[in-house]
């Protein structure tokens, strides 16, 4: 079993929403230590639940909805992701990939959600906005600290 699972979801061609693959490009020189995986994961869908298996503890990277703020960093509850609705047409979204692990699932991981308030998301649009882009910065270095710093896992 795996002891922790960061997984960044988002599709870098449709502007911010390609935050979680950015913080992922930030992570992905850096050496793991042993008991974490980290995934970049695309768009969340139904076969995104094959990553949550054999796992203690998710961490999601993926940009958070637009509410005036762009870069805002924020961490929602699962039960509150749950709660979102996808557009139809639009992909099964996070919340309908967190509803299935919790009903598919006797003991799911513990979950963590960590993301940026989205600014511009348009589809073939590639590229942050300079705020998102920040924030992905930050929580990069958030990530590197809390879970890529060997002296604290030992």
């Amino acid at each position: 079993m795996i002891e922790r699972h960061i997984i960044c979801f988002g599709n870098p061609l449709h502007g911010d929403d390609g935050f979680g693959p950015a913080v992922y490009q930030r992570l992905a020189p850096h050496a793991r230590p042993a008991g974490l995986r980290l995934t970049e994961a695309g768009a969340p869908g139904p076969a995104a639940l094959a990553l949550f298996q054999d796992c203690a503890e998710i961490v999601i990277v993926d940009a958070l909805a637009p509410a005036g703020t762009p870069g805002r960093i924020g961490r929602p509850s699962p039960a509150a992701v749950m709660q979102e609705a996808t557009p139809a047409g639009h992909g099964v979204g996070l919340g309908y990939v967190l509803r299935a692990l919790a009903a598919l699932s006797e003991r799911p991981p513990a979950i963590e959600i960590i993301g940026a308030e989205a600014g511009t998301v348009a589809p073939f649009r590639p590229g942050l906005s300079e705020p998102v882009a920040r924030a992905a910065d930050e929580v990069a270095a958030l990530l590197l600290r809390s879970y890529f710093d060997s002296e604290r896992h030992v």
